[in-house]
């Protein structure tokens, strides 16, 4: 029986969405009250293939006033409930970004496939970490940015001494934090720093509570690193501060809002500012972990008609989180501004640039992604 959970929780997570933790490089975003939101184009069809039907997993950040997305995977040739085989992607968009406008200048493609990774905007350039379903690449550290050509530059400068995937990553002073997820393609509650200008890399505390946290939300925010919610078996709603000075963690609040607590399995988020993290997305805990329960006990026609129900429902059956929610690390709370017009993504590209958020592509149900791109306008009032 433990096989078939193990399974179970595999194939939840596979088809499900990417953490990508952005530390970004427009944190001058002092307050947000509402986001007015628009449709902003698509992606437009991998390289051999027709027609682009979304992915989840991207690589996304932005370089000056470049914003950057790829890679990722989706199931193009049968459905998840058929017995799909999902297929990852080597594309990369360059947009240059105009006023509230994203226009195309380069689509290029990188030497081996890529998705489920970290990505990290910086002033400097995005760092991309880890994943790649190609053992050669799962380690990779990329560095891309924009060369005087106007054209994009994507550099290795390092290697980890373990593979990683739907983990977390950030940077501060020279230094990547990178942990959780799956390493070695085990899951893990393990946190290293790797030192950018050494290539060193040394094991810190390990987060409390779970062995297994996949896909969790991290950010820094005032010189700690928070991490929240996550899964492996069960979908998790809790939170965590990482003290980098004195290598220890501490719990803070869990994810809530009107008390009901909220999971952000799959979310991904952007920095507005030393203090605050702005989250879109996530899996529902209940719907979750009745799934897993499900998917890894039933057998037989039991488990064939749940799958067939589950696979064919609607994304808003999923009831995934459609809040547009706030943490602010100085109060230790969250709050909601409001809820995306649009299926709520888990694992799409999330890109702070000035005011503007980008979300682009990601999952809107299990095995079904999104080739959308929404550009949100960021106001005050």
């Amino acid at each position: 029986m433990k096989k078939y959970l193990i399974a179970a929780i595999a194939l939840m997570l596979s088809i499900g969405a990417f953490i990508g933790v952005k530390a970004s490089a427009s944190e001058n975003v002092k307050s947000v009250e509402r986001i007015a939101w628009e449709h902003a184009g698509e992606l437009e069809a991998q390289k051999g293939y027709e027609k682009n039907i979304g992915t989840a997993g991207v690589l996304s950040g932005s370089y000056k006033n470049y914003l950057i997305v790829g890679g990722g995977a989706n199931f193009p040739y049968e459905t998840v409930l058929n017995g799909g085989t999902k297929e990852h992607y080597s594309d990369i968009y360059v947009f240059k970004k105009g006023k509230n406008k994203l226009t195309m200048v380069e689509h290029t493609n990188l030497d081996h496939k890529i998705g489920y990774g970290s990505s990290i905007t910086t002033d400097k350039g995005i760092y991309y970490i880890g994943g790649s379903p190609d053992k050669e690449y799962a380690d990779d550290i990329l560095f891309l940015t924009i060369d005087k050509n106007k054209k994009l530059s994507v550099e290795k400068i390092g290697d980890l001494p373990f593979t990683i995937s739907d983990g977390i990553a950030v940077e501060k002073d020279g230094k990547l934090y990178i942990g959780l997820g799956k390493q070695n393609g085990q899951n893990s509650n393990k946190l290293y720093e790797y030192d950018l200008t050494t290539s060193a890399t040394r094991e810190l505390a390990s987060i409390p509570g779970e062995s297994a946290r996949n896909q969790s939300v991290a950010q820094l925010l005032n010189g700690s690193i928070y991490v929240f919610s996550g899964g492996g078996s069960t979908a998790y709603t809790d939170g965590y501060k990482y003290d980098i000075e004195k290598n220890t963690w501490s719990k803070v609040s869990s994810v809530k809002v009107d008390e009901k607590e909220i999971s952000l399995l799959g979310a991904n988020s952007v920095k507005l500012n030393n203090d605050e993290m702005l989250v879109i997305g996530g899996f529902n805990k209940e719907i979750y972990d009745n799934a897993v329960k499900n998917l890894g006990t039933l057998t037989g026609e039991e488990l064939a008609a749940f799958r067939t129900k589950y696979f064919n429902a609607d994304p808003h059956e999923f009831n995934w989180n459609k809040h547009i929610l706030i943490y602010n690390a100085k109060n230790d709370t969250w709050r909601s501004i409001g809820k995306v017009p649009f299926d709520a993504p888990c694992g799409e590209g999330l890109v702070l640039m000035d005011k503007n958020i980008f979300s682009i592509n990601g999952e809107i149900k299990p095995g079904v992604r999104t080739n959308a791109i929404y550009s949100g306008t960021i106001l005050n009032n």
